[in-house]
């Protein structure tokens, strides 16, 4: 992964002589587009100099031609360590696909009509290539075209080496279930010839969104005779293939671009995210700007403490995980998988020493994605950090629609404290049992929130306000300051329409750094809220630092500011509810890709729907599984982390809840669960 150091942008503000916010820039004025991205996914850096758009397919240039990272695995997730689904595209021979030119494909779509794969089959329909461009195109033919020179040993031109028999199928959603060695048709059939005398084919279609495109050779009358012949070994085929060559028209569905890992120096806080972004509708091929275009913007942001967000693994001899470098993993340890024949499928190897072993994600030092933001000028609401990335994906409903984006800016300010951490619970339950706050929706509840501040590691200069983001009224019941608890009267309390802002009696400094803890009462109305909260300095115009849910002490352990919400009916229809894994990792490699979810149902009188909801943090549903009609006794179902839109979810926490859809009086069950990757 490609990082940078960054320069920021500082703005002078008219307002205060003081101030001390900061800006980090992306295009416009600031740091190149093209020259400060690790990922970049059908975008266009140069029709508008300083701003980027989504490419705009003309026919005059094959699709191929704006791919220039293609990875050649069925599933690269263990060999391309930045890899991610919907950002890299790929290409694979039958079954998973082998590293060599002559077998992945890569020769057939690299523009040269001079390269070509020797087509080589154990069984003819062995030889089939699937494409998948990582984001739907508005594609309009598909075709291929032989070798420009070059004989066969046979002496026949390769020019009019022609494919007797084949099949090429698409879709825009991911693959079906794998069948019959991998060479299953997808779901859209754009040809199936058994009869074919031409060196040079295209099949123009009406214009459509796909992103899968499958080559498959089938067999013909001039096959037959060398099948039979050669048996399972290993023979060229007839018909030679230089180019793979798909068309399209108008504005992929999405394109994406993620920035480098920036290095900002020095450790800052974060404040509001600002873009400036037009939306435009191409009226016979030229942009015509229309605010009302079907088109939409969103971007994403993670923030960190060092340079690279995952934890690589390597297998020991009790097969258990130790973590290693990068380098290491990347350099010294084979790869899991590992295939015994040409013709076989990859199988795992025994975990042990010098294999590799999972890649996590480091969340002690980096935060998850975060929710997609759609409209400028909010803030971003992630702990400070010394490293910073974006992603930004350009969305279009329409084939013709799209949105420029011309630059991107964040608030950048230093730092009040190392960090400040703060834990809350239910004042008459500090320490639940299950280590997660959950209290009766629509009841007023008294809620307990420890607060520390560490200013070893930093010299800053301290705050005085804490603001409590509650989503409600919220009523200060006591503010205490010391080791001893004693309550103080805060210098001033403002009751904001969703939480308070209290003025703290003295300021939090390294030499003065009591712990604090603020007791208040509030109603929770949503399923799953975060109690997000602030830190702010009224002497300086500087950004507020936000408060870290982690361990405070002892006296309270949640370790966290969420808390679940539930409608205080009790009931014992679910039961023994587990999950195979607190944290799973849904990337398509194998291991631990399913959630198994096992459960009891109890005192039913008749079969019932089971439903397995997912939420995120902000109380939106991401997912739903539908298990059916389930009656009483053991049951268990499987989840593949992916939304109801089939996108697998990023990595972070979310909340799981099973439920019966029926006239009983049931609360959900309710599990936190962690996705990474």
């Amino acid at each position: 992964m490609r990082r940078t150091t960054i320069v920021l942008f500082t703005l002078i503000l008219a307002q205060s002589a003081t101030a001390q916010i900061s800006h980090w820039q992306l295009g416009g004025s600031g740091l190149s587009w093209s020259e400060n991205d690790t990922t970049h996914l059908f975008v266009d850096f140069a029709t508008t100099p300083g701003a980027i758009q989504p490419t705009y397919f003309t026919l005059d240039e094959t699709v191929f031609s704006h791919i220039d990272n293609w990875a050649f695995w069925r599933d690269p997730s263990d060999r391309i360590f930045d890899y991610l689904d919907g950002e890299t595209p790929r290409m694979w021979k039958w079954n998973n696909g082998v590293p060599d030119p002559s077998e992945n494909g890569s020769w057939l779509i690299d523009g040269d009509p001079l390269t070509y794969n020797p087509p080589m089959a154990d069984l003819v329909e062995k030889e089939s290539f699937t494409m998948d461009l990582a984001a739907a195109v508005p594609a309009v033919a598909f075709g291929f075209i032989s070798p420009s020179e070059g004989f066969r040993v046979d002496g026949t031109p390769l020019e009019t080496d022609f494919v007797p028999a084949f099949q090429v199928t698409a879709s825009v959603a991911p693959e079906p279930p794998v069948l019959e060695g991998n060479v299953n048709p997808l779901s859209t059939l754009i040809a199936d010839v058994d009869n074919n005398f031409t060196p040079q084919i295209r099949f123009d279609f009406n214009r459509q969104y796909l992103r899968f495109f499958r080559y498959r050779r089938i067999i013909s009358i001039l096959d037959e005779d060398a099948q039979a012949k050669i048996s399972k070994i290993t023979f060229s085929l007839i018909g030679t293939i230089s180019e793979f060559q798909l068309f399209a028209q108008g504005i992929p569905q999405r394109s994406i671009y993620k920035t480098k890992i920036t290095d900002l120096g020095e450790p800052v806080n974060f404040g509001r995210l600002f873009w400036q972004a037009t939306k435009f509708r191409m009226v016979d091929g030229t942009p015509v700007e229309t605010p009302d275009a079907e088109a939409q913007l969103k971007i994403e942001v993670r923030t960190g403490l060092d340079d690279d967000p995952a934890v690589y693994h390597e297998y020991m001899d009790t097969g258990l995980e130790r973590v290693v470098s990068r380098d290491h993993y990347e350099n010294a340890l084979r790869t899991r998988f590992v295939r015994i024949g040409s013709s076989s499928d990859l199988t795992e190897r025994q975990p042990k020493p010098g294999i590799r072993a999972s890649i996590g994600y480091d969340s002690d030092n980096w935060t998850f994605w975060s929710a997609p933001f759609v409209e400028s000028g909010q803030p971003i609401n992630l702990r400070n950090g010394t490293h910073l990335q974006f992603r930004v994906t350009m969305e279009s409903d329409s084939f013709d629609d799209f949105v420029r984006l011309d630059s991107l800016w964040l608030e950048t300010a230093p730092l009040l404290a190392a960090n400040v951490r703060g834990e809350v619970a239910p004042l008459d339950d500090p320490q639940p049992a299950s280590g997660i706050t959950q209290v009766p929706l629509g009841e007023a509840i008294e809620f307990v929130y420890d607060l520390q501040a560490d200013f070893e590691t930093v010299d800053a200069s301290g705050f005085d306000l804490l603001r409590i983001h509650t989503g409600h009224q919220t009523e200060l019941k006591s503010l205490q300051l010391g080791e001893s608890r004693t309550e103080t009267a805060p210098a001033e309390i403002t009751q904001e329409p969703e939480g308070l802002l209290i003025h703290l009696p003295e300021r939090i400094t390294r030499a003065n750094n009591p712990p604090i803890r603020i007791v208040f009462g509030t109603e929770i109305f949503e399923f799953a809220t975060t109690f997000q909260s602030e830190v702010l300095d009224s002497e300086r115009d500087i950004l507020p630092q936000p408060v870290v849910g982690a361990d405070v002490g002892e006296a309270l352990s949640t370790n966290s500011l969420r808390v679940l919400g539930t409608t205080g009916q009790t009931t014992d229809f679910i039961q023994n509810l587990t999950f195979s894994s607190s944290v799973f990792t849904p990337n398509g490699d194998g291991i631990n890709d399913e959630l198994r979810v096992a459960y009891s149902l109890f005192r039913l009188p008749e079969t019932v729907p089971v439903v397995l909801e997912v939420y995120s943090l902000d109380g939106r549903r991401v997912a739903l599984v539908e298990a059916g009609l389930q009656s009483a006794g053991p049951q268990s179902l499987r989840w593949d982390g992916h939304d109801e839109t089939g996108q697998r979810l990023p990595p972070g926490l979310y909340l799981v809840a099973l439920d019966l859809r029926s006239e009983f009086a049931a609360d959900p069950q309710l599990r936190p669960l962690g996705i990474a990757y």
